[in-house]
């Protein structure tokens, strides 16, 4: 399955979730989309686990391959294996220049790195799932210092996570540790995508 390109509101109601983790897209309609969103059926066990995985794969915006190849990559690493595979959505470079507040969203971010506007470490980086590393510095490239979303942006008063420090000024970013648990969103249930992949 490609990556979804759709309407992302539609996508946060279907599954009662925000994607983009403001909550605007539940704010006026909370119902599933279509003319039978009001009457929800009970999920399977099988259900609830499809939900939970397919919630996080659209707020991080990959594709079913993408995610399942991360989640393998999880397995890997010492440690809790569902907090593994956030850590590692959380280090894709597309996701850590959302969190620096050098875009509004995660597809307006993967844009950025997509045309070239993002240096990792002085290096230019146009792969949004590049995998950052703690300690890595990423900025601004100098011919995109005026672009005028980053600085819309950089402009607001974001929120930004404790594991990256960001220098408004000269548009720069640290990605300082790996995130805890806590930090991150407490909606997922990462416990059940690991029941999903190890059914």
């Amino acid at each position: 399955m490609s990556r979804y390109i759709g309407p992302v509101f539609k996508k946060s109601r279907r599954y009662g979730f925000s994607t983009l983790e403001t909550g605007k897209e539940l704010r006026h309609k909370t119902q599933a989309p279509g003319i039978h969103g009001t009457s929800r059926r009970k999920l399977s066990e099988y259900g609830v686990q499809l939900q939970e995985k397919q919630k996080v794969r659209f707020m991080y915006g990959l594709s079913e391959k993408q995610f399942r190849k991360t989640f393998d990559a999880a397995g890997k690493m010492q440690g809790i294996h569902g907090i593994n595979l956030l850590i590692l959505l959380e280090s894709r470079l597309d996701n850590l220049v959302y969190r620096m507040g050098f875009a509004k969203t995660r597809k307006a971010a993967r844009q950025l790195v997509n045309h070239g506007h993002i240096l990792v470490d002085g290096k230019k980086v146009n792969i949004p799932s590049f995998r950052v590393k703690v300690g890595s510095v990423i900025s601004v490239k100098e011919g995109s210092l005026d672009h005028p979303v980053i600085n819309e942006c950089l402009g607001m008063d974001i929120n930004i996570p404790a594991f990256v420090e960001v220098d408004k000024t000269k548009k720069t970013g640290t990605y300082l540790r790996y995130p805890e648990r806590e930090e991150l969103n407490n909606e997922i249930n990462e416990a059940l995508i690991v029941e999903y992949y190890n059914r």
